[in-house]
């Protein structure tokens, strides 16, 4: 997964850089900036001091010390004024020359904190867009996992009309399905019709005998067989990936997928991914609620109106707002399981 959200201490997790939100002196300060000092010990700040300073929006890297990290990089963000000041251009160059430093010096991890949005006062919504988009754009080219580590839900906000709206949906759909007793009791024993006819038509076709290969007639063939058997989710994400026209890395990036998992999925015709990881690529490859919900019955799920998740999964689709990241802050604020992306961490790199 290239881009988590967690929820921890940034000086405690195990990754080869750490960014630092540090100030132009680059001495220490409060904050993210004072903590890393800290926890990395006076060794840091010796070797800061041969830096001379750092202007805002560039980045500098020294030896983490006694952090659990190979490399802390110093980058300084802007101070929020009112927008007009060049503080977008600012902040993302912070992410754009840190992501630099950390492939220049081969780094496989990077943790970043939320930049500016402290005491310097940017914007966490807005911030946490920059964040996401930057690193995001970097990602589609570059192979490297990347977290961007808050300290609590509230750090992570979505815009307040998106929130509502999203809100609203859930209303309409959530309550709607948990309002009516009998609704309830109706669509079970649809669904166990349903189950039971699946079942009937299963049962029959196994014990009707299989023809023999000399049955067959001329037109038949073991490949028209074939053909006439369901698709599994892997062969339904390859066809879709071709129909797109995207590239492998394209879709699995987009998906924020890790290559060695979509290689597992490629190599596996019969693999069976978590539902976070069909819905995930559902998104990158912009499918409908219809094809999404057929992508997930291959894998072996389904949305549910009794999931707030799933309905927010809905609610997107639905308005084909098809980025990963944004809806990954909005189920964060929704307080849901986000797609692929973490928001616990064990503290121990996964490599």
């Amino acid at each position: 997964m290239p881009l988590q959200i967690v929820r921890n201490d940034i000086t405690k997790i195990k990754v080869d850089a750490v960014v630092n939100a540090a100030n132009e002196s680059l001495l220490g300060g409060g904050g993210v900036d004072g903590a890393i000092h800290r926890a990395a010990g006076s060794g840091l700040l010796k070797e800061c001091r041969t830096l001379q300073g750092c202007k805002t929006g560039e980045a500098k890297v020294t030896s983490a010390y006694k952090l659990p990290a190979k490399y802390v990089i110093h980058t300084v963000g802007p101070v929020w004024k009112d927008g007009a000041h060049h503080e977008k251009e600012l902040l993302t160059s912070c992410y754009q020359k840190s992501l630099e430093l950390a492939k220049e010096y081969q780094c496989k991890s990077v943790a970043f904190p939320l930049i500016s949005s402290g005491i310097y006062g940017y914007p966490k919504a807005e911030a946490l867009q920059v964040a996401v988009n930057t690193i995001s754009t970097f990602l589609l080219e570059n192979d490297i996992t990347v977290y961007i580590v808050v300290f609590d839900r509230k750090a992570v906000r979505i815009g307040e009309k998106l929130f509502t709206d999203i809100q609203e949906f859930i209303d309409d759909h959530y309550v709607k399905e948990h309002g009516d007793s009998h609704d309830k009791i109706s669509q079970r024993r649809k669904l166990a019709l349903r189950f039971m006819d699946e079942v009937a038509v299963k049962f029959d076709a196994e014990e009707r005998p299989a023809p023999c290969l000399g049955a067959m007639n001329d037109k038949s063939s073991l490949e028209d067989a074939l053909k006439q058997m369901d698709e599994s989710f892997s062969q339904m994400l390859l066809k879709k990936i071709d129909e797109s026209g995207m590239k492998d890395s394209e879709c699995y990036k987009r998906a924020n997928i890790d290559r060695k998992l979509f290689s597992k999925i490629r190599s596996n015709v019969n693999y069976k991914p978590s539902k976070q990881t069909a819905i995930a690529f559902a998104i990158a490859l912009r499918l409908s609620l219809d094809e999404t919900k057929d992508m997930l019955m291959k894998a072996g799920y389904a949305l549910s109106h009794s999931n707030k998740f799933d309905i927010i999964i809905e609610y997107f689709i639905r308005q084909e707002k098809y980025n990963i990241f944004e809806i990954n802050e909005a189920l964060f604020a929704f307080d849901q399981f986000v797609v692929v992306v973490v928001v616990n961490y064990s503290c121990n790199r996964s490599d």
